[in-house]
């Protein structure tokens, strides 16, 4: 019974964070999204950064293993790439949590959000890099600094998909696709 409350507290506070953001969320409003009295939500949670904390920490799971289940052993490292990228961009774009949390870090900066972006950040490049070490290591492509090559290939990840987006056409998968093969793979590659 506590653990369903829990859940749906947490379903609340993400519905809530989805729609206004973090800084305009309220313990009221998970409250009443969630059905449930003020102190309840206490019994559970410390305050809404711990709230918050709880459900980002989820996020950042669920795209991990979102990315991690598009890997596959047998294909190039340019293949698992894309394909990882890729499942990225869907959970963003099937996420609202995740697209409110990047308008709020770009119009307020609030300070949780920005925290958030960075761990987010931080995990994405740590993932990307290990797929970049494992390619070095099977000589699938250069050697080069595979911590800053994971960080160029998020930026210009977030580049295409969500500065593009901002006053263009949104590109295609295999737009991206190309010029991601353009900019990086060719670059890295030992052919």
């Amino acid at each position: 019974m506590a653990k369903d409350r829990r859940q749906m507290i947490i379903q609340a506070a993400t519905k809530s964070f989805s729609l206004f953001g973090y800084k305009a969320t309220t313990m009221d409003q998970v409250a009443k999204l969630a059905n449930v009295g003020k102190g309840t939500i206490y019994t559970f949670f410390k305050n809404k950064e711990e709230l918050f904390n709880e459900i980002v920490t989820e996020l950042i799971k669920e795209m991990k293993a979102t990315a991690e289940a598009s890997f596959d052993e047998n294909l190039s490292f340019y293949e698992n790439a894309n394909r990882a990228l890729f499942q990225i961009l869907a959970f963003r774009k099937e996420h609202q949590l995740t697209i409110k949390l990047f308008q709020e870090e770009r119009e307020i900066g609030t300070p949780a959000v920005l925290e958030f972006m960075e761990r987010l950040e931080q995990t994405v490049v740590n993932y990307i890099k290990n797929i970049l070490q494992t390619a070095i290591d099977k000589g699938e492509i250069k050697q080069c600094n595979p911590e800053i090559t994971a960080f160029v290939m998020l930026k210009l990840y977030i580049a295409l998909i969500f500065d593009w987006e901002q006053s263009r056409k949104p590109l295609e998968k295999d737009e991206i696709s190309k010029l991601f093969e353009l900019y990086i793979f060719k670059g890295l590659s030992n052919r």
